[in-house]
Protein backbone atom coordinates (compact mmCIF):
# COMPACT_ATOMS: atom_id res chain seq x y z
CA UNK A 1 0.00 0.00 0.00
CA UNK A 2 3.32 2.46 0.56
CA UNK A 3 4.06 2.27 -3.08
CA UNK A 4 0.26 2.83 -4.03
CA UNK A 5 0.75 6.22 -2.31
CA UNK A 6 3.60 7.49 -3.99
CA UNK A 7 4.21 8.92 -7.42
CA UNK A 8 5.89 6.94 -9.78
CA UNK A 9 8.75 10.02 -9.97
CA UNK A 10 8.83 9.17 -6.25
CA UNK A 11 9.04 5.05 -6.31
CA UNK A 12 11.89 5.63 -9.46
CA UNK A 13 13.75 7.53 -6.89
CA UNK A 14 13.62 5.44 -4.53
CA UNK A 15 14.45 2.45 -6.14
CA UNK A 16 10.83 1.26 -5.42
CA UNK A 17 10.26 -0.10 -8.52
CA UNK A 18 11.32 -4.16 -9.48
CA UNK A 19 12.44 -5.25 -13.02
CA UNK A 20 9.37 -6.25 -14.22
CA UNK A 21 7.99 -3.11 -13.50
CA UNK A 22 10.42 -0.36 -15.34
CA UNK A 23 10.50 -2.42 -17.94
CA UNK A 24 6.82 -1.90 -18.13
CA UNK A 25 7.04 1.30 -17.88
CA UNK A 26 9.49 1.66 -20.69
CA UNK A 27 7.20 -0.20 -22.96
CA UNK A 28 4.23 2.65 -22.12
CA UNK A 29 6.83 5.23 -22.73
CA UNK A 30 7.72 4.34 -25.90
CA UNK A 31 4.51 3.97 -27.07
CA UNK A 32 2.30 6.32 -28.77
CA UNK A 33 -0.50 6.39 -26.39
CA UNK A 34 1.80 5.07 -22.74
CA UNK A 35 -1.79 4.72 -20.91
CA UNK A 36 -0.75 7.13 -18.23
CA UNK A 37 -2.12 10.24 -16.51
CA UNK A 38 -1.11 13.32 -17.96
CA UNK A 39 0.02 15.48 -15.41
CA UNK A 40 1.57 18.94 -17.35
CA UNK A 41 -0.35 20.22 -19.80
CA UNK A 42 1.11 22.49 -22.88
CA UNK A 43 4.97 21.57 -22.18
CA UNK A 44 7.87 21.72 -24.44
CA UNK A 45 11.32 20.05 -24.02
CA UNK A 46 14.29 21.63 -24.84
CA UNK A 47 17.85 19.71 -25.44
CA UNK A 48 20.13 22.33 -24.18
CA UNK A 49 23.51 22.25 -26.31
CA UNK A 50 26.64 24.60 -26.35
CA UNK A 51 25.70 26.34 -29.96
CA UNK A 52 22.19 25.77 -30.94
CA UNK A 53 18.94 24.30 -28.53
CA UNK A 54 16.36 21.57 -29.56
CA UNK A 55 13.00 22.72 -28.97
CA UNK A 56 9.70 20.42 -29.31
CA UNK A 57 6.51 20.93 -28.68
CA UNK A 58 3.24 18.62 -28.82
CA UNK A 59 2.89 16.93 -32.77
CA UNK A 60 -0.26 18.77 -33.25
CA UNK A 61 0.96 22.05 -31.97
CA UNK A 62 3.13 23.09 -35.25
CA UNK A 63 3.84 21.41 -38.39
CA UNK A 64 7.30 21.27 -37.48
CA UNK A 65 7.11 20.19 -33.45
CA UNK A 66 11.05 20.08 -33.25
CA UNK A 67 13.03 22.94 -34.48
CA UNK A 68 16.47 23.92 -33.96
CA UNK A 69 17.25 27.27 -32.58
CA UNK A 70 20.74 29.30 -32.08
CA UNK A 71 22.20 30.13 -28.34
CA UNK A 72 22.64 34.02 -29.57
CA UNK A 73 20.10 36.03 -27.87
CA UNK A 74 18.29 36.92 -31.08
CA UNK A 75 17.23 33.16 -31.47
CA UNK A 76 16.45 32.67 -27.78
CA UNK A 77 13.70 35.71 -27.75
CA UNK A 78 12.65 34.06 -31.53
CA UNK A 79 12.06 30.68 -29.82
CA UNK A 80 10.06 32.34 -27.29
CA UNK A 81 8.01 33.76 -29.51
CA UNK A 82 7.50 30.39 -31.25
CA UNK A 83 6.65 28.74 -27.71
CA UNK A 84 4.16 31.50 -26.84
CA UNK A 85 2.40 30.94 -30.48
CA UNK A 86 2.17 27.03 -29.83
CA UNK A 87 0.35 27.60 -26.54
CA UNK A 88 3.29 26.85 -24.49
CA UNK A 89 3.08 26.98 -20.25
CA UNK A 90 5.80 24.66 -19.02
CA UNK A 91 9.01 24.17 -20.72
CA UNK A 92 11.35 21.07 -19.43
CA UNK A 93 15.41 21.48 -19.44
CA UNK A 94 18.27 20.23 -18.06
CA UNK A 95 21.21 21.89 -15.95
CA UNK A 96 23.76 20.98 -18.39
CA UNK A 97 27.02 22.85 -17.52
CA UNK A 98 26.28 26.69 -17.85
CA UNK A 99 24.66 26.89 -21.31
CA UNK A 100 20.89 26.84 -19.88
CA UNK A 101 21.65 30.23 -18.01
CA UNK A 102 20.94 32.47 -20.96
CA UNK A 103 18.18 30.41 -21.84
CA UNK A 104 16.90 30.29 -18.22
CA UNK A 105 17.15 33.97 -18.26
CA UNK A 106 15.10 34.75 -21.51
CA UNK A 107 12.01 32.47 -20.93
CA UNK A 108 11.97 33.31 -16.93
CA UNK A 109 11.71 37.03 -18.26
CA UNK A 110 8.74 35.62 -20.57
CA UNK A 111 6.85 34.05 -17.80
CA UNK A 112 7.11 30.63 -18.81
CA UNK A 113 7.30 28.32 -15.81
CA UNK A 114 10.18 26.29 -16.00
CA UNK A 115 11.08 23.43 -15.04
CA UNK A 116 14.94 22.59 -14.53
CA UNK A 117 15.71 19.11 -14.19
CA UNK A 118 18.60 17.08 -13.22
CA UNK A 119 19.84 14.69 -15.86
CA UNK A 120 20.59 11.90 -13.26
CA UNK A 121 16.67 11.83 -13.00
CA UNK A 122 16.26 10.87 -16.56
CA UNK A 123 18.80 8.39 -16.61
CA UNK A 124 17.11 6.78 -14.19
CA UNK A 125 14.14 6.37 -16.21
CA UNK A 126 13.78 3.48 -18.45
CA UNK A 127 13.57 3.49 -22.46
CA UNK A 128 16.47 4.75 -25.31
CA UNK A 129 17.10 7.78 -26.90
CA UNK A 130 19.15 9.64 -29.49
CA UNK A 131 20.32 13.37 -28.66
CA UNK A 132 17.85 14.64 -31.48
CA UNK A 133 15.09 13.22 -29.43
CA UNK A 134 15.93 14.47 -26.22
CA UNK A 135 13.50 16.96 -26.23
CA UNK A 136 10.92 14.81 -27.13
CA UNK A 137 11.89 12.53 -24.57
CA UNK A 138 11.77 15.29 -21.80
CA UNK A 139 8.89 16.81 -23.25
CA UNK A 140 7.11 13.49 -22.97
CA UNK A 141 8.40 12.28 -19.54
CA UNK A 142 7.11 15.80 -17.61
CA UNK A 143 3.99 15.45 -19.10
CA UNK A 144 3.46 12.42 -17.05
CA UNK A 145 4.69 13.85 -14.27
CA UNK A 146 8.32 11.54 -14.03
CA UNK A 147 10.22 15.16 -13.81
CA UNK A 148 10.81 17.23 -10.86
CA UNK A 149 12.17 20.34 -10.62
CA UNK A 150 15.36 21.57 -8.87
CA UNK A 151 16.05 24.08 -6.43
CA UNK A 152 16.99 27.65 -8.60
CA UNK A 153 17.02 30.87 -5.54
CA UNK A 154 15.51 34.23 -6.27
CA UNK A 155 17.90 36.49 -8.86
CA UNK A 156 19.15 38.42 -5.39
CA UNK A 157 20.36 35.23 -4.35
CA UNK A 158 21.97 34.41 -7.11
CA UNK A 159 23.75 37.39 -7.23
CA UNK A 160 25.05 36.72 -3.99
CA UNK A 161 25.86 32.82 -4.52
CA UNK A 162 27.84 34.26 -7.79
CA UNK A 163 29.70 36.35 -5.91
CA UNK A 164 31.00 34.22 -3.14
CA UNK A 165 31.91 31.33 -5.80
CA UNK A 166 34.20 34.02 -7.40
CA UNK A 167 35.71 35.34 -3.93
CA UNK A 168 35.78 31.75 -2.79
CA UNK A 169 37.51 31.25 -6.21
CA UNK A 170 40.36 34.41 -5.01
CA UNK A 171 40.67 32.74 -1.64
CA UNK A 172 41.93 29.24 -3.22
CA UNK A 173 44.36 31.31 -5.67
CA UNK A 174 45.78 33.03 -2.81
CA UNK A 175 46.31 29.95 -1.07
CA UNK A 176 48.65 28.39 -4.16
CA UNK A 177 50.48 31.69 -4.15
CA UNK A 178 51.38 31.01 -0.74
CA UNK A 179 52.47 27.81 -1.18
CA UNK A 180 54.39 28.63 -4.82
CA UNK A 181 56.33 31.81 -2.01
CA UNK A 182 56.87 28.27 0.23
CA UNK A 183 58.55 26.29 -2.94
CA UNK A 184 60.86 29.08 -4.38
CA UNK A 185 62.25 29.09 -0.68
CA UNK A 186 62.64 25.92 0.03
CA UNK A 187 64.66 25.35 -2.93
CA UNK A 188 67.22 28.39 -1.81
CA UNK A 189 67.09 26.62 1.31
CA UNK A 190 65.62 29.37 3.20
CA UNK A 191 63.54 26.82 6.07
CA UNK A 192 61.37 30.04 7.60
CA UNK A 193 58.55 27.31 6.93
CA UNK A 194 59.62 25.44 9.64
CA UNK A 195 60.40 28.64 12.45
CA UNK A 196 56.97 30.24 11.73
CA UNK A 197 53.83 27.88 11.27
CA UNK A 198 52.17 30.49 8.99
CA UNK A 199 53.74 32.28 6.39
CA UNK A 200 51.07 34.15 5.53
CA UNK A 201 51.08 36.07 8.44
CA UNK A 202 52.27 39.61 9.66
CA UNK A 203 55.93 38.16 10.32
CA UNK A 204 56.51 35.77 7.51
CA UNK A 205 55.09 38.32 5.16
CA UNK A 206 57.37 41.13 6.26
CA UNK A 207 60.30 38.33 6.29
CA UNK A 208 59.42 37.65 2.56
CA UNK A 209 59.17 41.48 1.23
CA UNK A 210 62.34 42.38 2.92
CA UNK A 211 63.81 39.08 0.98
CA UNK A 212 62.35 40.57 -2.00
CA UNK A 213 63.33 44.35 -1.95
CA UNK A 214 67.21 43.32 -1.34
CA UNK A 215 68.00 42.38 1.62
CA UNK A 216 69.90 39.41 2.49
CA UNK A 217 71.13 39.58 6.21
CA UNK A 218 69.51 36.44 8.11
CA UNK A 219 69.77 38.86 11.60
CA UNK A 220 67.87 42.15 10.01
CA UNK A 221 65.25 40.02 8.49
CA UNK A 222 64.91 38.03 12.24
CA UNK A 223 64.43 41.19 13.53
CA UNK A 224 60.84 41.64 11.99
CA UNK A 225 59.74 39.15 13.62
CA UNK A 226 56.71 39.51 15.87
CA UNK A 227 56.79 39.83 19.63
CA UNK A 228 54.14 37.07 19.66
CA UNK A 229 56.21 34.38 17.66
CA UNK A 230 57.34 31.52 19.77
CA UNK A 231 60.40 30.90 17.65
CA UNK A 232 63.56 32.55 18.95
CA UNK A 233 65.28 35.65 17.00
CA UNK A 234 68.68 33.08 16.79
CA UNK A 235 65.73 30.13 15.03
CA UNK A 236 64.45 32.52 12.42
CA UNK A 237 67.75 33.72 11.53
CA UNK A 238 69.36 30.24 11.40
CA UNK A 239 66.56 29.18 8.80
CA UNK A 240 67.08 32.48 6.60
CA UNK A 241 70.40 31.62 5.50
CA UNK A 242 69.78 30.49 2.04
CA UNK A 243 71.96 30.63 -1.48
CA UNK A 244 69.39 33.40 -2.96
CA UNK A 245 69.21 32.25 -6.41
CA UNK A 246 68.40 34.65 -9.06
CA UNK A 247 65.91 32.43 -10.69
CA UNK A 248 64.39 31.69 -7.39
CA UNK A 249 64.00 35.02 -6.05
CA UNK A 250 62.22 35.86 -9.26
CA UNK A 251 59.79 33.20 -8.82
CA UNK A 252 59.01 34.71 -5.46
CA UNK A 253 58.33 37.87 -6.54
CA UNK A 254 55.76 36.88 -8.86
CA UNK A 255 54.41 34.72 -6.07
CA UNK A 256 54.04 38.19 -3.85
CA UNK A 257 52.78 39.91 -6.70
CA UNK A 258 49.99 36.91 -7.47
CA UNK A 259 49.27 37.14 -3.66
CA UNK A 260 48.70 40.64 -3.34
CA UNK A 261 46.57 40.93 -6.46
CA UNK A 262 44.23 38.37 -4.99
CA UNK A 263 44.11 40.40 -1.79
CA UNK A 264 42.63 43.38 -4.19
CA UNK A 265 40.53 41.15 -5.69
CA UNK A 266 39.13 39.91 -1.89
CA UNK A 267 38.84 43.42 -1.37
CA UNK A 268 36.89 44.50 -4.19
CA UNK A 269 34.93 41.22 -3.32
CA UNK A 270 34.04 42.16 -0.02
CA UNK A 271 33.09 45.63 -0.85
CA UNK A 272 30.49 44.19 -3.58
CA UNK A 273 29.55 41.58 -1.28
CA UNK A 274 28.67 44.49 1.40
CA UNK A 275 26.46 46.46 -0.74
CA UNK A 276 24.21 43.32 -2.04
CA UNK A 277 24.14 41.90 1.76
CA UNK A 278 22.69 45.55 2.40
CA UNK A 279 19.72 45.39 -0.16
CA UNK A 280 18.55 41.96 1.17
CA UNK A 281 15.07 42.28 3.34
CA UNK A 282 15.31 41.69 7.40
CA UNK A 283 13.50 38.41 8.11
CA UNK A 284 11.71 38.72 11.10
CA UNK A 285 11.63 35.87 13.63
CA UNK A 286 7.59 35.62 15.77
CA UNK A 287 8.42 36.20 19.31
CA UNK A 288 6.52 33.12 19.85
CA UNK A 289 8.29 30.76 17.81
CA UNK A 290 11.68 32.10 19.04
CA UNK A 291 12.40 29.51 22.19
CA UNK A 292 16.16 28.69 23.47
CA UNK A 293 17.39 25.70 25.31
CA UNK A 294 18.58 26.41 28.49
CA UNK A 295 21.94 24.67 29.63
CA UNK A 296 22.79 23.28 32.97
CA UNK A 297 24.29 25.55 35.11
CA UNK A 298 27.38 24.07 35.53
CA UNK A 299 27.77 23.55 31.90
CA UNK A 300 27.13 27.40 31.41
CA UNK A 301 29.76 28.74 34.23
CA UNK A 302 32.78 26.28 31.87
CA UNK A 303 31.39 27.11 28.11
CA UNK A 304 32.05 30.80 29.50
CA UNK A 305 35.17 30.22 30.85
CA UNK A 306 36.47 28.75 27.19
CA UNK A 307 38.77 30.33 24.67
CA UNK A 308 36.80 32.64 21.91
CA UNK A 309 37.44 30.98 18.39
CA UNK A 310 40.06 32.33 16.43
CA UNK A 311 38.48 34.59 13.56
CA UNK A 312 38.81 33.11 10.26
CA UNK A 313 41.94 35.64 7.80
CA UNK A 314 40.09 34.94 5.17
CA UNK A 315 36.76 36.02 6.17
CA UNK A 316 35.44 39.43 4.75
CA UNK A 317 36.92 42.31 6.53
CA UNK A 318 33.05 44.07 7.34
CA UNK A 319 30.82 43.18 10.03
CA UNK A 320 29.66 40.32 8.48
CA UNK A 321 27.98 38.50 11.67
CA UNK A 322 25.79 41.51 12.38
CA UNK A 323 24.30 41.59 8.52
CA UNK A 324 23.90 37.74 8.61
CA UNK A 325 21.81 37.80 11.83
CA UNK A 326 19.45 40.87 10.34
CA UNK A 327 18.84 38.49 7.31
CA UNK A 328 18.51 35.18 8.53
CA UNK A 329 16.44 36.42 11.89
CA UNK A 330 18.51 33.91 14.11
CA UNK A 331 22.86 33.42 14.34
CA UNK A 332 23.83 30.24 12.75
CA UNK A 333 27.03 30.80 14.26
CA UNK A 334 25.59 29.90 17.70
CA UNK A 335 26.00 26.18 16.88
CA UNK A 336 29.05 24.78 17.34
CA UNK A 337 31.26 24.40 14.18
CA UNK A 338 29.71 26.72 12.25
CA UNK A 339 31.46 29.84 11.61
CA UNK A 340 30.69 33.32 9.74
CA UNK A 341 32.09 32.04 6.59
CA UNK A 342 29.79 28.43 6.60
CA UNK A 343 26.76 30.52 7.82
CA UNK A 344 27.90 32.75 4.85
CA UNK A 345 28.11 29.88 2.76
CA UNK A 346 24.56 28.69 3.33
CA UNK A 347 22.72 32.10 2.95
CA UNK A 348 24.40 32.35 -0.51
CA UNK A 349 23.74 29.30 -2.10
CA UNK A 350 20.19 28.60 -0.35
CA UNK A 351 18.59 32.03 0.72
CA UNK A 352 16.87 32.31 3.92
CA UNK A 353 13.52 30.94 2.49
CA UNK A 354 13.58 26.92 2.94
CA UNK A 355 9.84 26.20 2.29
CA UNK A 356 11.51 24.48 -0.58
CA UNK A 357 11.81 21.82 1.26
CA UNK A 358 9.44 19.50 2.86
CA UNK A 359 11.04 18.81 6.14
CA UNK A 360 14.64 18.19 7.57
CA UNK A 361 14.85 15.20 6.33
CA UNK A 362 14.39 15.82 2.57
CA UNK A 363 16.85 19.00 3.19
CA UNK A 364 19.68 16.42 3.92
CA UNK A 365 18.90 13.98 1.15
CA UNK A 366 18.78 17.02 -0.99
CA UNK A 367 22.28 17.46 0.20
CA UNK A 368 23.70 14.09 -0.75
CA UNK A 369 24.27 13.59 3.18
CA UNK A 370 21.70 10.22 3.37
CA UNK A 371 23.01 7.36 1.25
CA UNK A 372 21.28 6.18 -1.66
CA UNK A 373 18.61 2.69 -1.36
CA UNK A 374 17.68 0.33 -3.38
CA UNK A 375 14.99 -1.42 -1.93
CA UNK A 376 13.02 -4.53 -3.15
CA UNK A 377 10.12 -6.24 -1.97
CA UNK A 378 10.22 -3.65 1.07
CA UNK A 379 13.82 -4.52 2.11
CA UNK A 380 17.06 -2.60 1.73
CA UNK A 381 19.02 -4.87 -0.84
CA UNK A 382 21.76 -2.04 -1.29
CA UNK A 383 23.32 0.82 0.33
CA UNK A 384 25.36 3.15 -1.07
CA UNK A 385 26.60 6.59 -0.53
CA UNK A 386 25.38 9.41 -2.91
CA UNK A 387 27.72 11.22 -4.94
CA UNK A 388 26.64 14.66 -4.40
CA UNK A 389 28.65 18.01 -5.27
CA UNK A 390 26.96 20.65 -2.96
CA UNK A 391 28.95 23.47 -1.50
CA UNK A 392 26.84 23.49 1.70
CA UNK A 393 27.13 20.16 2.21
CA UNK A 394 31.01 20.31 1.75
CA UNK A 395 31.25 23.63 4.40
CA UNK A 396 28.84 21.82 6.85
CA UNK A 397 31.45 18.58 6.50
CA UNK A 398 34.37 20.80 7.50
CA UNK A 399 32.19 21.89 10.27
CA UNK A 400 31.61 18.48 11.39
CA UNK A 401 35.13 17.83 11.09
CA UNK A 402 36.07 20.94 13.18
CA UNK A 403 33.98 19.20 16.16
CA UNK A 404 36.78 17.00 17.38
CA UNK A 405 38.33 18.51 20.42
CA UNK A 406 34.82 20.93 21.28
CA UNK A 407 34.23 20.63 24.99
CA UNK A 408 30.23 20.98 23.58
CA UNK A 409 27.35 18.75 23.22
CA UNK A 410 27.88 18.70 19.50
CA UNK A 411 31.58 17.55 20.01
CA UNK A 412 30.85 14.89 22.50
CA UNK A 413 28.09 14.00 19.42
CA UNK A 414 30.64 13.57 17.28
CA UNK A 415 33.54 11.69 18.93
CA UNK A 416 30.87 9.01 20.09
CA UNK A 417 29.68 8.79 16.33
CA UNK A 418 33.54 8.53 15.01
CA UNK A 419 33.97 5.92 18.10
CA UNK A 420 31.29 3.69 16.70
CA UNK A 421 31.64 4.55 12.95
CA UNK A 422 34.60 5.55 11.97
CA UNK A 423 36.14 9.03 10.78
CA UNK A 424 34.48 9.36 7.01
CA UNK A 425 30.49 7.74 8.56
CA UNK A 426 30.75 10.12 11.45
CA UNK A 427 31.57 13.42 9.73
CA UNK A 428 28.78 12.62 6.97
CA UNK A 429 26.62 11.37 10.11
CA UNK A 430 27.68 14.66 12.05
CA UNK A 431 27.02 17.00 8.83
CA UNK A 432 23.53 15.95 8.56
CA UNK A 433 22.48 16.47 12.25
CA UNK A 434 24.27 20.13 11.38
CA UNK A 435 22.22 20.45 8.57
CA UNK A 436 18.89 19.30 10.33
CA UNK A 437 19.63 21.71 12.95
CA UNK A 438 20.14 24.30 10.12
CA UNK A 439 16.74 23.52 8.76
CA UNK A 440 14.90 23.93 12.57
CA UNK A 441 16.42 27.54 13.10
CA UNK A 442 15.20 29.06 9.40
CA UNK A 443 12.10 27.05 9.80
CA UNK A 444 11.43 27.25 13.99
CA UNK A 445 12.94 30.41 14.55
CA UNK A 446 14.61 28.28 17.49
CA UNK A 447 17.94 29.32 19.01
CA UNK A 448 20.77 27.23 19.41
CA UNK A 449 22.14 27.11 23.18
CA UNK A 450 24.57 24.28 23.47
CA UNK A 451 24.21 22.08 26.80
CA UNK A 452 27.23 20.94 27.37
CA UNK A 453 29.21 17.42 26.61
CA UNK A 454 28.33 16.29 30.27
CA UNK A 455 24.58 16.52 29.12
CA UNK A 456 25.24 13.96 25.71
CA UNK A 457 27.44 12.02 28.20
CA UNK A 458 24.81 11.49 30.65
CA UNK A 459 21.79 10.64 28.24
CA UNK A 460 24.51 8.17 26.59
CA UNK A 461 24.89 6.55 30.04
CA UNK A 462 20.93 6.36 30.67
CA UNK A 463 20.68 4.78 26.65
CA UNK A 464 23.53 2.26 27.66
CA UNK A 465 21.99 1.22 30.85
CA UNK A 466 18.28 0.95 29.75
CA UNK A 467 19.97 -1.41 27.27
CA UNK A 468 21.91 -3.11 29.78
CA UNK A 469 18.59 -3.92 31.21
CA UNK A 470 16.46 -4.68 28.30
CA UNK A 471 19.15 -7.61 27.51
CA UNK A 472 19.75 -8.92 31.14
CA UNK A 473 15.65 -9.10 31.68
CA UNK A 474 15.26 -11.05 27.83
CA UNK A 475 18.15 -13.73 29.26
CA UNK A 476 16.51 -13.93 32.61
CA UNK A 477 18.48 -11.63 35.07
CA UNK A 478 18.23 -8.61 36.32
CA UNK A 479 20.54 -5.69 37.28
CA UNK A 480 21.54 -4.38 40.48
CA UNK A 481 23.45 -1.58 41.15
CA UNK A 482 26.77 -2.30 43.22
CA UNK A 483 27.35 0.31 46.11
CA UNK A 484 30.17 2.72 46.48
CA UNK A 485 31.89 0.69 49.68
CA UNK A 486 32.18 -1.97 47.26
Amino acid sequence: MANRKRSTFQRLANGQLNRKERRELGRKLAAEDPGLEIVNRNVAGIDVGSESHFVAVAPGRDPEPVREFGSWTADLERMADWLTACGVEVVVMQSTGVYWIALYDVLEARKFKICLTNARHTKNLPGRKSDVQESQWLMKLHTYGLLKDSFHPPDKIRALRSLWRLRDRHVKEAGRAVQHMQKAMTAMNVQLSNAISDISGATGQAIIRAIVNGERDPWKLAALRDRRIHATKEEIARSLEGNWRDDMLFELKQAVAAYDFMQKQMEECDQRLKMLLSTLPQRDVAPESHVELVPEPAVLNRKQKRKRPRPDGNAPQFHLAAELERICGVDLTSIDGIDIMTAQTIVAELGTDFSHWKSEAHFASWLGLTPSRDISGGKVVRQEPRKVKNPVAAALRMAASSLIRSESYLGARYRSLRTKLGAPKAIKAMARYLACLVYRMFMNGKAWVDRGAQHFEHRRNERDLLLLKRRASALGFQLVQQSASV
